[in-house]
């Protein structure tokens, strides 16, 4: 087998290592899973347990949902890899405009994210009904753009929601639209 490293220009003072392109560090992906009706996380469901289960820490973020008594200081641990944050609200958000304490809760849940993103500490983050925060006025799609393009470079986050902004699917690796029963 050859050597994947190359030496050239050696010099004892300044010696240069070319390293083989596929020997670069795997970069993480943005993924968008979308869809006019909310029956897709299931599958994102099963690609963070997959991923925990694999040793990678993962982190689920719903926006929307409350009633769980959560927030970003009372995180859910499902299992060893896994955790879940939701808003600290004793209800789900349904529609816009939202209350003053619904948008409270999601301003602290997105700073949160933003944080523990820029941290690196999670392999696989999961920001559930992104799309719709976003929709909402709770969440500003440039806000988003600037995270993803400036996190730490193994994260894979995916991002769902019905709507996506354009913005956001223009910085995604991979965009996945489910559909149904739609006429041909």
């Amino acid at each position: 087998m050859v050597s994947q490293l190359k030496v050239t220009g050696f010099s004892p003072s300044s010696p240069t290592v070319l390293r083989h392109p596929l020997l670069q560090a795997i970069e993480g992906t943005v993924q968008v899973y979308t869809s006019v009706h909310r029956s897709f996380f299931t599958n994102v469901m099963v690609q963070a347990l997959r991923t925990a289960e694999q040793g990678k820490p993962v982190l689920i973020v719903q926006f929307l949902k409350g009633g769980m008594d959560q927030g970003p200081e009372n995180p859910m641990q499902l299992g060893q890899n896994l955790d879940w944050v939701r808003c600290a609200l004793p209800y789900c958000i349904h529609e816009a405009p939202a209350s003053p304490e619904a948008r409270q809760a999601v301003a602290d849940l997105w700073q949160h994210t933003q944080a523990v993103v820029n941290k690196g500490r999670y392999g696989l983050v999961v920001l559930d009904e992104l799309s719709l925060a976003v929709h909402y006025n709770l969440i500003v799609a440039d806000e988003v753009v600037d995270l993803l393009r400036h996190r730490p470079p193994q994260i894979d986050i995916i991002l769902t929601g019905p709507e996506m902004p354009e913005s956001l699917l223009k910085v995604a690796d991979q965009v996945t639209e489910l559909r149904r029963n739609i006429p041909i």
